[in-house]
């Protein structure tokens, strides 16, 4: 739908977002604006904390890696082993 159109049908293009529809709205051929349903799907909330107890980290998690990590950043070609 081209912007001059948009203009003029802006009520129906809200009706039209509200039943579902997506609608694109081009202006000199580019698509510029999306009108979509706000919410598509209700989303379901997240549970936080689902997997405690079930997981672990090692006490040298940060430490993990640490000569190789240090390698690439400073650009080195051949890394430590």
């Amino acid at each position: 739908m081209s912007l001059p159109e948009a203009e003029e049908n802006f009520s129906d293009l809200m009706s039209a977002a509200e039943s579902g529809e997506t609608i694109i709205v081009e202006k000199a051929g580019k698509p510029v604006v999306r009108f979509e349903p706000a919410e598509k799907a209700p989303r379901r909330p997240r549970r936080l904390g689902f997997l405690d107890g079930q997981m672990s980290v090692p006490d040298d998690f940060d430490a993990m890696c640490q000569d190789e990590s240090i390698a690439l950043f400073e650009g080195r070609d051949e890394l430590p082993r």
